[in-house]
């Protein structure tokens, strides 16, 4: 984390972005923006892991968080949510090491 600010009781953590003046730099895009098909397969199965009771939105919130700084910013708006998906299984022990790397290898 951070230094805090001044007037701010607590520090910023990495993915609080609101008001950094480094990033201000930056105009934000407000167009509407297509979703790719990775989107729409990550926010599609984030639904149906909530609809099963296997993981709530707040999970999701909490693993993006908790995503390490450098990778957090290297990483797009919906590969944070696979990240936070997969560790979240990961730990709840839904999917094994093994099952994740079985299914990755088979994608490349």
């Amino acid at each position: 984390m951070s230094a805090a600010e001044p007037g701010e009781s607590t520090p910023r953590a990495h993915h609080d972005l609101g008001g950094v003046p480094k990033f201000l730099c930056e105009a934000v895009d407000t167009a509407p923006h297509a979703l790719s098909d990775f989107d729409r397969r990550v926010d599609a199965l984030r639904q149906i892991l909530g609809a099963a009771g296997i993981m709530r939105v707040d999970e999701l919130r909490r693993g993006i968080e908790a995503i390490p700084e450098a990778t957090y910013h290297r990483l797009s708006y919906y590969e944070r949510w696979a990240r936070s998906i997969t560790d979240t299984l990961l730990r709840k022990g839904v999917i094994t090491e093994a099952e994740l790397t079985a299914a990755l290898e088979r994608l490349a």
